[in-house]
């Protein structure tokens, strides 16, 4: 995907650059996210994480004096606590546009030309046959109640999270085509008719691929929808009654048979854009899934790699397992700012300090230019060399359950 500009080459933030997200303004507001970062410059220089000014008045009202984004990283300092959950459904007020979260600039038309003029877009013509070989494995489903944290890969983006006694969707993508991209080359990997019903969706951002309008509308109308901040107005005007958008740092919890597991939105490296004219209109991010047990899912959504691991890891530390991208990656020069590849989700991994990583965002669509087995060979060979254990690298076949044990 034409994502970024030739400019968002491979440099990232180094520690000294580093800065902490700033402090939320009421324990849960647009302050506490608008520590994104600012653009890089037209230079090429690393981006520095930079949040709203002290004194600037947010949706969830001003930034306090001591919120700035000047005091370096404190790598040992004790965590913010964690936001008490908002209301679910509630009404919110958001700028305009969320430009001052990006990482790594916007397309330009020397990007957009150059990759016109390589074409390196899709896989080699000769690597197409590994598409046979694709993993493909559909299963039923493992029994879940109350106290159950399982996971099935339906492909891409797209999991189905039995937690707490609830089913929650991620991204969910049931089509076979999506605008712009070819047909998905490997099937959904459980039938739509096969699900139980749908407790919650969580949405990363707003791309074709992670938001996809045909699938949502398979949902009743009152499905529980937790998007981005900005997303609400989109899901409500396809009739959507229960939608709750949010900020980085921000979280609800939903009531589950087994006690109330806890959403957290929290921050990615990415973008978003659905139209010709929304640009960074909603924001974008993952999810800090927690079940009532205390057991933590993280899932990155669509990410490049870069400092918000650390701070997530810091913000929530114990993680047992991360969902994170491995594929449509290549060319670099492109496509670093925003996904990650094989060895930066195995960093990211080890960043966030999860115990187990589950790869994610390959085998499904085939959107950029590497090979359609390369992601597969490389996150494996990165975790080997890691040093840990093989079974906590969970790559599942499409359509393939994994149950996480418990603590």
């Amino acid at each position: 995907m034409t994502e970024q500009t030739e400019r968002s080459l491979a440099e990232q933030p180094s520690d000294t650059e580093r800065l902490p997200p700033a402090a939320p303004a009421d324990g849960g507001g647009t302050g506490g996210g608008g520590a994104g970062g600012a653009a890089r410059g037209a230079a090429g220089g690393a981006a520095r994480p930079a949040g709203p000014a002290t004194g600037q008045t947010t949706a969830d009202g001003p930034v306090p004096r001591h919120a700035t984004a000047d005091a370096p990283v404190l790598p040992h300092a004790t965590p913010p606590p964690l936001a008490p959950p908002r209301p679910l459904g509630e009404p919110r007020t958001w700028p305009r546009d969320f430009t001052d979260r990006l990482t790594a600039p916007l397309p330009g038309v020397r990007a957009l030309a150059r990759i016109a003029r390589e074409g390196k877009l899709r896989p080699p013509p000769e690597t197409l046959p590994e598409i046979q070989q694709l993993p493909f494995a559909p299963g039923p489903m493992p029994a879940a109640g109350p106290t159950t944290l399982a996971l099935t890969w339906a492909g891409h983006a797209s999991w189905i999270i039995r937690v707490g006694g609830l089913t929650v969707l991620t991204d969910p993508v049931w089509s076979r085509k999506i605008l712009g991209t070819p047909a998905r080359v490997t099937p959904v990997g459980v039938r739509w008719e096969d699900l139980p019903p749908v407790d919650a969706v969580v949405i990363s951002h707003n791309h074709y691929d992670h938001l996809d309008a045909p699938t949502l509308k398979r949902l009743p109308r009152d499905t529980p929808l937790l998007l981005p901040a900005g997303l609400a107005p989109w899901a409500r005007r396809r009739g959507f009654t229960q939608v709750t958008d949010l900020d980085w740092w921000e979280a609800v919890e939903l009531p589950a048979p087994g006690g109330p597991v806890r959403f957290d939105f929290v921050p990615a490296h990415h973008w978003s854009k659905r139209t010709l004219t929304d640009t960074c209109r909603s924001l974008w991010g993952g999810w800090l899934l927690t079940a009532p047990d205390g057991r933590r899912i993280h899932f990155a959504g669509d990410t490049g790699y870069g400092h918000w691991f650390e701070e997530i890891g810091r913000r929530y530390p114990g993680i047992d397992l991360a969902l994170l991208p491995i594929g449509a990656y290549d060319p670099r020069w492109m496509l670093r700012p925003v996904h990650t590849d094989p060895e930066e989700a195995v960093k990211a991994c080890q960043d966030l300090g999860a115990r187990a990583l589950a790869p994610m965002h390959w085998s499904t669509f085939l959107l950029s230019g590497e090979s359609p087995l390369e992601p597969l060979h490389r996150v494996r060979a990165a975790w080997a060399a890691t040093g840990r254990p093989r079974e906590d690298l969970w790559d599942l076949p499409v359509g393939a359950s994994r149950v996480l044990a418990a603590r």
